[in-house]
């Protein structure tokens, strides 16, 4: 078959079949198919669309292109959660040590940020000492031993995502639903859980800006998950305001140990408590209902604390910052900002909020930009909340004073202050499963 062929059927919205689909990208991984070519193919896609029975087998074929990773070696169930990605998303490092301080095992492989979303490796890595490069037999035993560890992408997993994300995101062919869909779960069903749970956020500071737009890309996944034998749960979480109150990596880090000391912010706290109960009803732990109380236990008895404690000293950090937070990393600058004018907050543009934070070093403007693990922001008003003029916003951090001025300037544009009352946030908006879309 010729690569000219599947572009005119698909240009024409007609049906690929497997075999078209796995030939396609087994050639393209291979480098048979040139860039243009497949190009010509991706905007098709975003014309046109593809099928459910599309859309999974461009999923398990991008899974298959390169290395799959056996989990048969880590005892019981073992569950996987991923975010579409955010502003102060921490919840990885809340949710694993609370799922592992219920029995249950969690072996994820996450990723670095770039941009204004923070990835959860920069975070880790922020502690002292911390490795996210293990072998691979080092992973399994930590797991097995610990109940959880979390690594960085070994070996040669979804070459022919990496390949299409690359191309994507030069031809304007990102936004569309199958293929985000495909590239998030082609990773996810390489990595080799059993069941995922998926954090679909939604909002200014998200990828999906709209309600709609994240409820399509949850049950495309969600069905994904479904032809691939996996059980599969996405909620659909608010990104309209950051999560928390820190921004930056070993602020972040800061905020997840608070939190499981059962004192972080409550937006946080209820969040991780969700995520982390669905993935112990995936793992058969009981009712949701019970679920709930299981994850909220881990918390009150500190039992996921010492989970997370167990896990940063398996992979060579240095774990007294579990008791001891300022080991962790410091900016030696920082700056308040002040509310020019009083009222009530009714929107902070997460996505703003998350620029000013990259402007002062806490992220990547490039793949190859260094961060500044001391660097971000810490917020001290949120929607909802009233402020006074001259009353703090947030605080800066920074290594070099001159980067203040433009993340500042960024940062206060982020707020919506007026004389009424906001209406209050909607945290959990959707629970998305194989049978139903529950709306909250």
């Amino acid at each position: 078959m010729r690569m000219y062929d599947i572009i005119e059927k698909k240009k024409h919205g007609k049906q690929l079949t497997e075999e078209e689909i796995r030939t396609m990208i087994a050639e393209y991984t291979q480098g048979d198919i040139p860039d243009y070519q497949m190009s010509a193919f991706l905007m098709a896609v975003c014309f046109q669309g593809m099928n459910e029975i599309e859309t999974a087998v461009l999923t398990d074929a991008m899974a298959h292109s390169g290395d799959m990773v056996d989990l048969s070696s880590i005892h019981g169930i073992k569950v996987d959660k991923h975010s579409t990605g955010g502003v102060g998303d921490k919840t990885t490092l809340i949710v694993g040590p609370i799922v592992a301080a219920c029995g249950v095992k969690v072996a994820k492989m996450s990723g670095r940020g770039l941009g204004f979303t923070g990835g959860t490796l920069d975070k880790l890595e922020s502690i002292p000492g911390f490795h996210t490069t293990l072998p691979i037999e080092q992973f399994y035993e930590i797991v097995n031993q610990v109940g959880i560890s979390v690594i960085g992408q070994s070996g040669n997993i979804t070459p022919a995502d990496k390949k299409l994300y690359a191309l994507r995101d030069v031809t304007a062919t990102v936004d569309s639903i199958p293929l985000i869909a495909s590239s998030i779960m082609s990773k996810k069903l390489a990595a080799g859980s059993d069941c995922i749970v998926l954090d679909v956020k939604t909002g200014s500071g998200a990828f999906m800006k709209t309600l709609e737009g994240s409820m399509e890309l949850a049950q495309a996944m969600v069905r994904i998950g479904k032809h691939a034998g996996k059980k599969v749960v996405a909620l659909i979480t608010s990104m309209e305001r950051p999560l928390g109150n820190a921004i930056g990596n070993a602020l972040e880090v800061k905020e997840a140990v608070e939190t499981l000391r059962g004192n972080g912010p409550k937006d946080l706290q209820e969040i991780c408590v969700h995520l982390a109960a669905n993935m112990l009803f995936l793992a058969n732990k009981g009712s949701l209902k019970e679920c709930m109380e299981l994850a909220e236990m881990a918390i009150q008895d500190q039992s996921a604390l010492r989970q997370l404690e167990k896990m940063i000293e398996a992979q060579g950090g240095d774990s007294r910052i579990i008791s001891d937070l300022s080991l962790l990393p410091k900016a030696p600058f920082q700056r308040e900002v002040k509310a020019v004018t009083s009222g009530y907050i009714h929107d902070m543009n997460a996505e703003q909020c998350g620029i000013a934070s990259m402007l002062l070093g806490a992220g990547r403007k490039t793949k190859e930009s260094k961060i500044d693990f001391g660097a971000g922001i810490k917020l001290k008003k949120k929607t909802g909340d009233h402020v006074e003029t001259g009353e703090t916003l947030g605080i800066l951090y920074a290594s070099k004073e001159q980067l203040f001025e433009s993340a500042e300037e960024e940062f206060l544009r982020a707020y919506t202050i007026k004389e009424e009352m906001a209406d209050p946030v909607v945290l959990i908006q959707a629970r998305v499963t194989e049978e139903k879309v529950e709306r909250f």
